[in-house]
Order: structure tokens, then C-alpha cells, then sequence
């Protein structure tokens, strides 16, 4: 596995930051995730885009020129691979590229409804600071799920902790809000783009009537959900989910084959 530590590039075992850089000790930096295909990144301006955003919420001096530059000179290390490319700026000025494998995700997910009450502070902010998000996974899978479907004291449906939340209701293509202080996600955002999708306000009582269900991230694309709470969804993919799914497909080889 390949990294870059402040533009070199070395084996991910080589990599070393200080124990002492709150980015380690206070989760005090950003990060994107930017999926890679047959060694082409897709979206990687936008994600740029938000690292500057959230790096400036949170007053975190940071070089997008650098840290392009840094993914360039990993990716053509790397060569044709299909990846997932972790783009780190901590507190203590350092600059991580890391490549992953990609994980093997199932045909469909299990969702599990944890309570979760948004840090308003961190707005719009991808941080390092992710231990929440963590937990509400961990806290789902003890109940027998794959993954968490964030939902606030007060029951309004947020988002899965690393992904997007769509859900068909009455033949609409819905997604929470932006207002109900969800993560503006990149793949949110082509999905709003090439559907028909509108955000909603979404509570847990809409959950017992939606007929299909999916998460989207850079990694998964489109991935169906197969139950909430142990209710299975009368389809899954259902005929839109698995229409968005070619959708994001076809967007993302039709951005990638522009760019060669």
C-alpha cells in the first residue's frame, strides 16, 4: 500500500507523524475520501473544494495546490489502480495521501436507527473528528445491523455516518436536507444533479411507509438498503434505486473519459 507524507511518496508502513500533532490527539484536521478507477480520480476538485471549506471552519492553514500536487504524485506512483485515495491535512502541518483497497461492500445493507444529535460547531465540516460516527456503526452492529441511520432526539432521519440517505416515498426520490445539518455530500450532490431527487424533512414515522432505500458515497455509489430496524423493504434494489445506480455509473465514466 502506497502513501505520500508532505510530497514523498513511500510504502504506508514507512509513514510516520509525530505522537505529539493534535491531528492524532484531538482528532484536529480534515480529510476527503476520493475514489480512484484504474488510477483516475473521480470528483477530486470537488472534494478539494469542501477540504478548503473545512479547513477554514475550523482555521486549519492549508495548501490545496500542495495538496493536489500530493495526490497527483501518489496516483502516478500507483499506476491503473482501483482505490480509495485518503486525503489528510492534521493540525500539526502534515500532509497524508493515503491509497486503501477497496472494501467489499454487500448487495444490500441492514440499517439500524441510533440516536444522534449533530456537533453544530462542525457544520459542513469533514473533520478528523469522526469518533461518533464510529460508535453509531458500532452501536448498530450490536443490534444486528450492517450500518447506523443517524436520527436526531427528536426523531428526524439525518444520514448513515460515512454515507448519504435516499429513500423513495409515494413514487418520490427524497434525501434529508441540508438544513437538518447533513454533510454536503459529493455524491448527494450528482445524484441532485442527474435525478429527479428533492430534499424532504424526513422523520422516523416516514421510515414505515418509504418502498425503497439506498446510501451513496464515493466508495459505495449507490448501495440498497435491505431493511431499517428489522423492516425489510418491499424491494431491494427497487426499480429507482437501481436506476440511479446506472445513473451514477454512467456519470462517473462519462466525467472520468473527459478527463484522459
Amino acid at each position: 500500500m502506497l502513501s505520500i507524507l508532505d510530497g514523498d511518496v513511500m510504502d504506508s508502513a514507512d509513514a510516520r507523524v509525530s505522537i505529539l500533532d493534535e491531528g492524532l490527539l484531538r482528532g484536529d484536521g480534515v480529510f476527503e475520501v476520493v475514489r480512484v478507477y484504474a488510477g483516475r480520480p473521480f470528483g477530486l476538485e470537488e472534494h478539494l473544494e469542501r477540504m478548503v471549506r473545512s479547513a477554514a471552519s475550523i482555521r486549519l492553514p492549508f495548501d490545496a495546490d500542495l495538496v493536489r500536487a500530493d495526490a497527483a504524485a501518489l496516483l502516478e506512483a500507483a499506476g491503473e489502480i482501483d482505490a480509495a485515495m485518503r486525503l489528510v491535512a492534521t493540525r500539526g502541518g502534515r500532509r497524508i495521501g493515503i491509497l486503501h483497497p477497496l472494501p467489499a461492500f454487500p448487495e444490500t445493507v441492514a440499517l439500524a436507527t441510533i440516536t444522534y444529535a449533530p456537533t453544530r460547531v462542525l457544520d459542513g465540516v469533514k473533520s478528523l473528528s469522526y469518533g461518533a460516527n464510529m460508535l453509531a456503526t458500532r452501536l448498530a452492529k450490536e443490534a444486528g445491523a450492517d450500518e447506523a441511520l443517524l436520527v436526531t432526539p427528536h426523531g428526524r432521519v439525518l444520514e448513515a455516518p460515512v454515507t448519504s440517505f435516499f429513500y423513495v416515498l409515494q413514487g418520490d426520490l427524497c434525501t434529508p436536507p441540508l438544513s437538518d445539518r447533513i454533510l454536503d455530500s459529493i455524491s448527494r450532490r450528482v445524484l441532485l444533479q442527474i435525478t429527479d431527487a428533492r430534499e424532504r424533512v424526513t422523520t422516523l414515522d416516514d421510515l414505515e411507509a418509504i418502498s425503497e432505500a439506498f446510501l451513496a458515497s464515493s466508495l459505495r455509489e449507490v448501495q440498497p438498503v435491505g431493511s431499517i430496524d428489522g423492516r425489510a423493504m418491499p424491494a431491494a434494489p427497487g426499480p429507482i434505486s437501481a436506476d440511479c445506480a446506472a445513473r451514477v455509473r454512467e456519470h462517473i465514466e462519462a466525467a472520468l473519459a473527459a478527463t484522459t
